[in-house]
């Protein structure tokens, strides 16, 4: 590992996220304040804990309880503005604490009365359900950021002015009762599906994820990718992918993820030689990789259940291949570039020894357990449960690994504070997808991103290209700043449509899951997607590079999540549907075949540097074997042997052809 000295300390690491991560933006508490927030943390998870074991409550108690700690959480911890006073509560915000307890007790108290109700509101229930709207909103941009509120407002305003929205745009309009009662006394906005899944299944796995990291699994997971990674070519590169993709599993935010383990990877891969955007880029990349990594997927697997409407298991299955190959892809560009600057792995003694990583192979056991619990057919409550208790059994083995009765307080209250943005994110998701709802706006917009591509294309199969590529920019539009929960909401309400207007229109067949999957992808590459990539910006805090660059950068290593989508939308055997596991392991071969071509090309070296033809070539050659139909793996695998010999045989001709090897990576 590299010097203390190069590593970012822990005061650095929580700069760079309060500066890039609205969600670690909270204030530093002392005193009665700070014994207010502990106490509202510890019970805030001791209710999920409780509902989760016991049953939970009926669906408007079980969700109105949960926002209304999550509402009363953000207003004591994230301050009104982001360089506001982070050492005491605004009194306006002991105000807000009041008016969210108040008006997220309504539905417990009134259950009853509630529930009975015929006809409209009252007038005392449109104040309420009012203040509840503008409480999430405000919630919201502190705790999440900006872009979903305008968002969540925006559509707030559709549905007011309906009947003068141009075109087919136009709708009758709701009353700005309609609209309350909807926002707030259905499940169909705030209290709807998005924050079910907050209330149940995300804030127990996220629990899950705060006792993991209470076990040092973290710090485990960067030493088992050192030994395993550490002394290959280019080595610190690759030690950030594999750890990166395991972090990922049990985080639910690329930022966050890109900071903390770039804090000693970064410098690592400086160190030998990366340069500073290439370096910062790797790290990015691969941190928002582990939001499509199973099992968790950031939690966005939990929402898609509900979503798409299939089960656990066919998600994860379905996002495996694709996580293999985006992880393939940066692998194979980390290595290239090593090849082709000659940067080595690190020395023997800064790798720690295998006998010592494999003492602490136990810590891995828990997320070995809940894959096998989901597809026992367990329930998602169920296996986040156990999860729970695996983690504490196993974290006894060790002294060093151990969850004593600290830890098990710190990873209540952590897993408590991490679970506000998401909660605040998914009911402010849920005003928007209930407007779409009320409304019909996401037909419209799909009906729309359809006729547009149809005005350009000259046959069906450029139009259905052209909708994807329009419904590709919407996502990643839609995704920029968002947390992946509240990514996923949005692009599966707003850009989905799209997708599955085409099985109407041109009577293909795109299976939904195909379609969530799509637009899930491309909404969380806005995190390495300049201009607003907030995931190579944080990289560049550690790093020293320059944001637009290394954004760049990020995008090219991540190509495979650029590419795939479409790959999948139009031969879903990528996702592993109607297929079987001779097919499945041919697509997988070919795929990363391709994905070694791809990144041959983009980086300008394979066994030798490549010319702008050889560079063009082998791009195309990777598409070939990436898209899996007979014809074109017949072609791609033939064109690929043919490249290989002919560089091996330019290689033993000319051994000097092998390309330059740059000095360093700093004086390029």
């Amino acid at each position: 590992m590299s010097d203390s000295k190069d590593q970012l300390s822990q005061q650095q690491q929580e700069e760079l996220l309060q500066k890039y991560d609205t969600e670690s933006n909270t204030r530093k508490l002392v005193g009665v304040a700070a014994a207010i927030v502990f106490i509202g943390l510890l019970a805030f998870s001791l209710f999920q804990l409780y509902t989760g074991a016991f049953g939970q409550k009926t669906a408007y108690i079980q969700r109105t309880v949960h926002l209304g700690f999550a509402l009363s959480l953000i207003f004591l911890l994230f301050p009104a503005r982001k360089k506001g006073n982070k050492k005491k509560i605004a009194w306006y915000d002991y105000i807000l604490v009041l008016l969210s307890i108040i008006v997220c007790s309504y539905w417990p108290f009134f259950y009853d009365s509630l529930v009975q109700q015929i006809g409209s509101i009252t007038q005392v229930q449109t104040i309420i359900g009012g203040l509840a709207i503008v409480l999430v909103l405000e919630a919201t941009r502190r705790a999440v950021g900006l872009p979903i509120t305008i968002i969540a407002i925006v559509f707030l305003i559709y549905a007011l002015f309906g009947p003068q929205m141009p075109g087919m745009f136009a709708h009758r309009g709701l009353s700005l009762q309609q609209l309350i009662e909807t926002m707030f006394f259905t499940t169909e906005g705030i209290l709807g599906t998005p924050l079910q899944v907050s209330s149940t299944y995300i804030f127990l796995f996220l629990l899950f994820g705060a006792f993991l990291v209470q076990t040092g699994v973290g710090n485990y997971f960067n030493d088992l990718a050192i030994s395993l990674a550490g002394r290959r070519t280019g080595g610190p590169a690759k030690v950030a992918i594999f750890s990166s993709a395991l972090n990922g599993t049990i985080s639910g935010s690329s930022v966050a993820n890109t900071v903390t383990t770039g804090s000693y990877t970064i410098p690592m891969m400086k160190k030998l030689g990366y340069r500073p955007n290439f370096a910062g880029a790797v790290e990015a990349a691969s941190s928002t990789g582990g939001q499509i990594m199973p099992p968790i997927m950031g939690a966005a697997a939990f929402l898609m259940i509900e979503f798409a409407g299939v089960g656990y298991w066919e998600i994860a299955k379905a996002a495996t291949i694709p996580a293999i190959l985006f992880f393939s892809g940066i692998w194979i560009m980390t290595h290239l570039e090593a090849k082709r600057t000659g940067l080595h792995g690190l020395p023997k003694e800064q790798i720690p020894p295998k006998k010592e990583v494999f003492k602490k192979v136990h810590l891995l056991l828990p997320i070995v357990a809940i894959v096998w619990l989901l597809f026992e057919g367990f329930s998602i409550e169920r296996t986040a449960l156990y999860g729970i208790g695996i983690t504490i059994l196993v974290s006894l083995f060790r002294k060093d690994t151990r969850i004593t009765p600290a830890r098990f307080v710190t990873a209540l209250t952590s897993g408590a504070r991490t679970a506000l943005g998401v909660a605040s994110a998914t009911a402010c998701a849920g005003i928007i997808v209930g407007v779409v709802t009320k409304t019909g706006l996401g037909l419209k917009l799909g009906n729309s991103l359809v006729s547009m591509a149809g005005s350009l294309a000259s046959s069906a199969d450029m139009q259905l290209l052209l909708t994807l590529l329009f419904t590709m920019i919407t996502s990643i539009i839609l995704g920029m700043g968002s947390p992946t929960t509240a990514n996923y909401i949005i692009t599966s309400t707003i850009a989905l449509p799209a997708i599955l207007a085409l099985n109407d229109q041109l009577e293909v067949a795109i299976p939904v899951l195909a379609g969530h999957m799509f637009v899930f992808y491309f909404g969380i590459v806005a995190d390495i997607t300049p201009p607003v990539a907030l995931a190579a910006f944080a990289a560049t805090g550690i790093s020293g590079g320059e944001p637009i660059r290394t954004g760049v950068n990020a995008a090219k290593l991540a190509i495979a999540a650029f590419i795939i989508p479409y790959m999948f939308v139009l031969q879903p055997q990528l996702l592993m549907i109607d297929t079987n596991l001779l097919e499945i392991s041919w697509i997988l071969i070919t795929a990363i075949a391709g994905m070694i071509a791809i990144g041959a090309g983009l980086i300008g070296f394979w066994y030798l540097k490549l010319n702008w033809v050889g560079r063009i070539l082998s791009v195309a050659i990777g598409l070939l074997l990436i898209y899996p139909e007979g014809n074109s793996d017949l072609y791609g695998v033939g064109a690929f042997v043919v490249m290989i010999a002919v560089q091996l045989f330019i290689n033993r001709s000319n051994p000097g052809n092998k390309g330059e090897v740059q000095k360093s990576a700093s004086g390029q």
